[in-house]
């Protein structure tokens, strides 16, 4: 494989630190009642179909009419969806400005809601700066679905070895790798500036 010299990202606990429960466990007071609402209710499978693409309100209304005795903690997973994300890696974002400053095109492959997407955008400026993104809920693909990482190849001219990915789930590493980008498995402890030094890139 060719050296890379683009750098992809991916979003949700690579560079945001996104996790329901930060918004449930000021909902819940009993954590086995929040886990159980996770796991039976506002599901990550459910979740997942608004990163396809679903609407919000079709989503919420589908899981009322089957749980409308959790109608209320079902609304806030879209209404207070921003509470879901605690922050940043603060290291991680440091290592995309560096990046970015030094000249490295850079750009995202996500699997997140269009409409949050927007929502994050606005809260976290960065989000805005890459040289190309890949939105699944927009684009109704998902990763590891192959087709998204060559849609992601075909719109901005790029090759996939030219490309090093990085991402917080394996099933979306070895999908990148199958299509011939470089792949780094970001999930903590992690020294990612160390992996992308190995790589050459100027952080």
């Amino acid at each position: 494989m060719t050296k890379p010299t683009k750098v992809v990202f991916d979003i949700g606990n690579v560079l945001l630190r996104w996790d329901p429960r930060n918004l449930y466990r000021r909902i819940f007071d009993d954590e086995k009642q929040m886990e159980w609402f996770l796991a039976h209710v506002c599901t990550p499978d459910w979740n997942v179909e608004q990163d396809r693409g679903r609407d919000w309100d079709e989503a919420v209304a589908l899981l009322v009419k089957d749980h409308p005795k959790h109608e209320t903690q079902i609304r806030a997973f879209h209404e207070r969806w921003d509470e879901t994300v605690s922050g940043v890696f603060e290291d991680h974002v440091a290592l995309l400005l560096r990046l970015r400053e030094a000249g490295v095109p850079n750009y995202c492959i996500t699997n997140f809601s269009g409409p949050k997407f927007v929502l994050a955008q606005e809260r976290f400026p960065f989000l805005s700066d890459f040289d190309g993104i890949i939105v699944s809920g927009d684009e109704r693909l998902l990763k590891p679905d192959p087709a998204i990482y060559h849609l992601l190849l075909v719109r901005y001219g790029l090759r996939a070895g030219d490309c090093v990915f990085i991402d917080d789930s394996k099933a979306n590493v070895e999908a990148a790798r199958a299509v011939g980008m470089h792949a780094i498995h970001c999930v903590e402890p992690i020294d990612l500036a160390a992996e992308l030094r190995g790589y050459g890139f100027p952080v």
